[in-house]
């Protein structure tokens, strides 16, 4: 009886002391303001709560009130310090490489693939960022214009026939299958079987709680990137058949790399990259498209603004049937500022993640190594300090800013350097739509519209919308 007395309070004294060293980590320095949360769970259930704001997201602003911009805090298992701090937002993208490397939780590396481009370092993630850039470089996107123009005015043109159009499911599969295309020549309308069905189940559960079991939203995300992934390697297989009858697309480039002698590339590495291209292309850019014409919807001033210039465009040409060209697209002032004020209030990627790789000071405060920092976008696109009402869309406030990369006040697109390759290609993609919409359609929003985040940006109800061509007189 003694004996389990005395066992039983070795487990108590032990629970204890895990507990206490979980809540107050050990440290050389001093570590900022913060709480670990539960031993494990940490503060995750809090980190994935929902929420309906456009503001700062609650767990990031009721914290940052609390503790200050720097806070330590635990997701997922792992102690993580929180960034809403400028400063060191900058100072984490400007030593990439150095001071701290990309890092993502051990859930999103399971969902993306162990050798994904977010997780690879050094010479590998150049030399495969060097390969997307021969796909979506300014050079490419030139000889690309033409066919986002096409498909863009076919799809309107399709949509306006229909009574309703569910506008990011729309935009998602135009743009799915335009990228799809141009990376492995996928057509869906000849496919066997369909491949955007498999992103949308990965979609539904690619920012929740990271519980694998059956039934899950995690789970099902699991499963479709599973089956994605099978179907991209049977189409790798199927080029590999074809002994050198050329389809002019990445997946060329891909096998010519491959069968390079001493290539460093891998087939498990191609195929992971082949995944995250087509998801981060359709999917964040459907989203931001959505968001768009919800604001034009809300604001007929700035659709106003917006239509004068694009239909400038039509009257300063020889032709008006004529096709856009990349001088025009490059004259899009007002547009690229709609773009800038959409993809700001948007904050699709509510956090970016590092990890230090040795113990940093900063501001008086320690990060010790092999710690997780989240840079928190959301909380620098909306600083009041920064942005004059930082909630009111306006354009305008973007009149003579010229943005060529990430700043310490704008990272919609990420920043140093990783900072997103894939941004000129949505860029093109959301001032041609744009162009072929408000130059020959009109619409009315018929239903949803409503955002949700937890803590990634989504629609739950859609965005309903009824498009129409215009008339002569409009």
């Amino acid at each position: 009886m003694l004996v389990l007395w005395f066992g039983a309070l070795v487990l108590i004294v032990y629970i204890t002391h895990w507990v206490y060293y979980w809540r107050n980590p050990r440290c050389n320095g001093k570590l900022p303001p913060g709480s670990m949360g539960f031993p494990l769970l940490g503060e995750t259930l809090q980190f994935f709560s929902p929420n309906t704001t456009n503001d700062i997201p609650p767990f990031v602003k009721e914290r940052m009130k609390r503790y200050g911009p720097v806070f330590k805090t635990s997701i997922v298992g792992r102690p993580v310090i929180v960034s809403a701090d400028p400063d060191l937002n900058h100072f984490v993208f400007l030593q990439e490489g150095q001071l701290f490397q990309s890092w993502y939780p051990d859930t999103f590396t399971e969902i993306f693939g162990r050798q994904n481009v977010g997780s690879l370092h050094g010479f590998m993630y150049k030399y495969l960022k060097n390969m997307v850039l021969n796909l979506f470089g300014p050079e490419s996107l030139k000889k690309m214009l033409p066919e986002v123009e096409r498909t863009a005015c076919r799809r309107l043109q399709r949509w306006s026939n229909e009574e309703t159009v569910e506008l990011k499911e729309a935009t998602a599969s135009m743009i799915f299958d335009l990228t799809a295309k141009k990376l492995i020549s996928y057509d869906q309308d000849n496919a066997t079987q369909n491949l955007r069905e498999n992103f949308v189940a990965f979609i539904q559960g690619l920012i929740s709680f990271p519980l694998d079991i059956p039934g899950t939203a995690y789970h099902k995300c699991l499963q479709g990137r599973k089956n994605a992934m099978k179907m991209l390697k049977n189409l790798l297989n199927e080029r590999r058949a074809m002994q050198g009858k050329s389809r002019n697309d990445f997946f060329d480039f891909v096998l010519e790399e491959l069968q390079k002698e001493g290539t460093i590339l891998t087939e498990a590495i191609a195929l992971d990259l082949m995944f995250v291209l087509l998801f981060a292309s359709f999917e964040t850019t459907s989203l931001a498209l959505t968001l768009a014409i919800k604001f034009l919807s809300d604001d007929p001033s700035v659709l106003k603004k917006l239509r004068e210039e694009h239909e400038a465009i039509l009257r300063n040409r020889e032709d008006t049937d004529s096709g856009l060209t990349w001088k025009e697209y490059k004259s899009m002032t007002y547009t690229f500022q709609f773009i800038n004020e959409t993809v700001r209030l948007a904050n699709i990627v509510p956090g970016i993640f590092r990890k230090a790789l040795r113990e940093i000071q900063f501001k008086g405060y320690t990060i010790p190594a092999g710690w997780a920092v989240m840079v928190c976008p959301p909380a620098v696109h909306l600083n009041p300090a920064k942005y004059q009402d930082p909630l009111i869309f306006n354009p305008s406030r973007w009149e003579g800013v010229e943005i060529n990369g990430a700043t310490k006040s704008f990272m919609a697109f990420g920043g140093g350097l990783r900072f997103c390759v894939g941004t000129d290609f949505t860029k093109v993609q959301m001032a041609v739509f744009l162009h072929c919409l408000v130059t020959k359609y009109r619409w009315e929003p018929i239903k949803g519209g409503n955002v949700f985040r937890s803590p990634g940006l989504q629609f739950p109800d859609g965005f309903h919308i009824r498009l129409m061509e215009k008339t002569r007189m409009e």
